[in-house]
């Protein structure tokens, strides 16, 4: 049966429209209020950033435009957030909105590039490591946890003292270390499903081993491939942050929201909006992320968020 075949009920003899996994699980979020609330947040950053330099030429201030007259008070400390100056301005005067804005294009490009490559690689390696298996996932499991268990900051520093601070640099960095755990999820889902009955009824009719990784058990991978990417995404975008705070990502005067933070550190006890709104800034996209990615997960997989209901529900009781 096809997913849009429509059969007859035998009991009430009214006709039943079959549904997709996928249908079911969008029936799922549409009911989840936390899971759209983060959705909704999700795309109004992705909008805000995509339109900044829009918001820039309406507001008429450049992201590095320095307003020596309005956006620096007497004793030269940033100005706090007025009609002009939304949220404030930084150090030197410039619009700190519209730098939050940038470090939102930057942040996001990141997190959702670098997860990317990252989904991209691990889904290829994972399924070669668990459909061969041997002495291939075995090498490829080794490479797995050498790539887990080496220290991630070590590792940039090592590319930053080469490559020198830059974009590209930090998406490689990021890439590097999400790959890996992508690949061990899908290694486990290929080990699991490349013994099921229809795959082996692919081999016996001769399918190659090609066309059954990527025509039989990839489409299978694609919803735990899906909710990792999303839960990925925010570490990508904290960690870009992190990189830019210490100095080995994105270099000033390019806004990130990790650099901001850093100049911000001396200014935090007189002004606060400085430190405050990159930060909550950071901070609501990371959780909306999150969230998003848990409703997802619990409407592709019901049955792993009822099972941890039932788990917190023994615990409260406990």
């Amino acid at each position: 049966m096809t997913l849009t075949e429509i059969r007859p009920d035998v009991v009430t003899g009214k006709t039943i429209a079959g549904r997709s996994p996928w249908q079911l699980a969008w029936a799922r979020v549409r009911t989840d209020k936390v899971a759209l609330v983060s959705g909704v947040i999700v795309v109004l950053l992705g909008l805000l950033a995509v339109a900044a330099p829009l918001v820039a030429a309406w507001t008429g201030h450049d992201p590095d435009e320095q307003f020596r007259d309005t956006g620096v008070t007497a004793e030269g400390l940033p100005v706090a957030p007025n009609g002009e100056f939304w949220f404030g301005t930084d150090r030197l005067g410039r619009d700190l909105f519209i730098r939050v804005l940038y470090g939102a294009r930057v942040s996001l490009l990141v997190g959702v590039v670098a997860t990317g490559v990252a989904a991209l690689v691990g889904v290829v390696i994972g399924m070669l490591a668990g459909y061969y298996g041997g002495v291939i996932d075995t090498i490829l499991s080794r490479l797995m946890d050498v790539v887990l268990s080496f220290p991630y900051l070590i590792f940039a520093i090592a590319v930053v003292s080469v490559a020198g601070p830059s974009l590209s640099a930090t998406i490689g960095v990021i890439s590097f270390y999400s790959w890996a755990a992508i690949a061990r999820v899908v290694r486990g889902q290929t080990l699991s499903l490349k013994e099921r009955e229809y795959i082996e009824a692919a081999r016996s009719i001769g399918a190659s081993d090609r066309r059954i990784m990527f025509v039989d058990i990839l489409p299978n991978l694609l919803a735990p491939v899906i909710v990792l990417t999303t839960l990925l995404i925010p570490a990508a975008i904290v960690f870009e942050s992190t990189l830019s705070f210490l100095g080995l990502g994105i270099v000033p005067p390019t806004p990130s929201w990790g650099n901001l933070l850093s100049e911000a550190q001396g200014f935090y006890r007189v002004a606060y909006w400085y430190l405050g709104f990159p930060a909550v800034t950071l901070l609501i996209t990371t959780l909306a992320f999150n969230l998003l990615g848990d409703g997802i997960r619990d409407a592709i997989d019901p049955r792993m968020e009822r099972l941890f209901s039932r788990r917190r529900r023994r615990r409260v009781k406990g």
